[in-house]
């Protein structure tokens, strides 16, 4: 499953959908689900609810997101992490940079 992407019902939140695994090999779907913002979008919430491995690659485009969109008024946070990869957010500290639900 690729990268998925959808705005909320109020047209404020873009909603990126990350499939079974959150590797490398995402790289290209995970940065175009973020390139084009649509107007009014002023949170990015990535939804991890299918994803059941996360390596440090995934860690590091988290990180390149947040720096692509330097300038622009955006919160960010990290929903419906699994236990195990909850616990990979939280020991990298990304709880300091993401609000994680």
């Amino acid at each position: 499953m690729d990268v998925n992407t959808r705005v909320s019902g109020d047209n404020q939140t873009l909603i990126v959908d990350i499939g079974e695994k959150f590797d490398f090999s995402k790289v290209e779907a995970f940065r175009a689900a973020y390139k084009d913002l649509p107007s009014g979008i002023n949170h990015i919430s990535v939804d991890l609810a299918k994803t059941e491995y996360m390596d440090s690659s995934a860690l590091g485009m988290l990180l390149n997101m947040q720096k692509a969109l330097t300038g622009k008024d955006l919160t960010y946070s990290i929903v419906n992490a699994r236990p195990p990869v909850a616990r990979i957010l939280q020991i990298s500290r990304f709880d300091k940079k993401f609000t994680l639900r």
